[in-house]
């Protein structure tokens, strides 16, 4: 903890920064910051499975269907059991889950970075990472703080050679969101490549390992088998998701819409999205190039692939891509090796722009 303690106060400092800015920005009672964390877009059906269980279905006035199904299990569980012994409601449970995970999952970013590149680039990882644009939402009761806790583990755990650990957090993390998927690929592909490269060792050798892979993608599983009994369809959970729009179509839907920003009435928002998929794709490369280990390239490649390829709202994008941490490694290493002005200079910076474009977000439009 002392170690990771630079990195948990910077961490710290910049969320409360962020929350500060978001509750000066609009000071109306409707919206307040309590309110604006906890009772917005995907926590209210959170605090509803919380409190009522899996029952909810809004039907939209287009004929479609909206099933609070399509939202993985552990945060309302754990919303609930922080209600049960304490007189905080379902949102404002969250909130704590969100404050808690957040930490962790900072503290996770930092020994990664730390075990890396050193103590300086796991600060900043950690740091970097708070202050990303759409860093708000590892404030409000949503489920990117607590995966990215869950996930961040798994692959230290994968780094330092736990594989019951690692197995075990990831199968939680797939309990948290779709998502985990990429985590228990991640623990896949490392296992792969380790038995490739051990050829010589028989599999015996390899139990833990082994049964790190087959424990990490039982949480997700297990919930997509549980909606099928539910739905009664074994595809249950992907007609669900596809109610919601949110159906994986390998990018056809995301790339129409920026077609139709680049052929309509907003070129330059068809231009801007075009740049900020090719930084996208110029940062992956980096990290190629920068030699992540296996684990951190197949997970930020997979979170990539998710975020893109899915036909869910555009708007949703950036925040899929939140828990993305490995994209911010070069970053996190070229400013480790910088000077202290330059340092200040630009996490400053984005401190800055993360605390406006959070209070300007989550006032407007919001993460949906």
């Amino acid at each position: 903890m002392r170690h990771a303690a630079p990195a948990l106060l910077g961490f710290a400092a910049v969320r409360l920064l962020c929350a500060v800015v978001l509750a000066l920005w609009d000071p109306a009672e409707e919206k307040g910051v309590v309110r604006l964390l906890s009772r917005r877009w995907d926590s209210v059906w959170y605090a509803s499975i919380a409190e009522n269980g899996y029952e909810r279905t809004v039907r939209l006035e287009d004929g479609g269907v909206h099933s609070d199904l399509a939202f993985f299990p552990l945060l309302p569980w754990l919303e609930r059991g922080i209600g049960a012994v304490s007189p905080l409601s379902a949102g404002e449970a969250g909130l704590l889950v969100s404050a808690v995970a957040s930490l962790a999952a900072a503290w996770g970013l930092f020994a990664i970075g730390d075990r890396l590149y050193g103590r300086r680039a796991g600060v900043l990882l950690a740091v970097l990472w708070a202050a990303v644009p759409v860093g708000i939402v590892q404030s409000m009761a949503y489920t990117e703080s607590l995966f990215t806790a869950f996930a961040a583990w798994s692959l230290y755990a994968l780094l330092t050679g736990r594989w019951l650990w690692a197995g075990a957090l990831s199968a939680a993390a797939g309990l948290t969101r779709p998502a985990g998927l990429a985590v228990a690929a991640a623990v896949a592909v490392t296992a792969a490549v380790t038995l490739l490269s051990d050829r010589d060792v028989p599999w015996s050798a390899h139990r833990r390992m082994l049964l790190g892979v087959l424990l990490a993608p039982l949480g997700w599983l297990g919930y997509v088998v549980w909606v099928a009994g539910r739905t009664g369809e074994p595809l249950g959970y992907l007609d669900i998701q596809e109610q919601w729009g949110n159906g994986f179509d390998g990018g056809r839907a995301f790339a129409s819409f920026v077609l139709d920003r680049l052929t309509g009435s907003a070129p330059l928002a068809g231009v801007g999205l075009i740049a900020g998929v090719a930084l996208l794709i110029w940062v992956c490369v980096l990290c190629v190039r920068l030699r992540l280990p296996v684990p951190l390239l197949v997970y930020g490649a997979a979170m990539v692939v998710l975020a893109l390829c899915a036909a869910g709202y555009f708007g949703s994008k950036p925040r899929l891509l939140l828990p993305a941490f490995p994209l911010l490694l070069p970053a996190a290493v070229a400013l480790a090796r910088a000077r202290r002005g330059t340092v200040a200079l630009v996490v400053g910076g984005a401190v800055a722009g993360a605390a406006v474009y959070g209070a300007i977000w989550l006032t407007g439009s919001g993460p949906p």
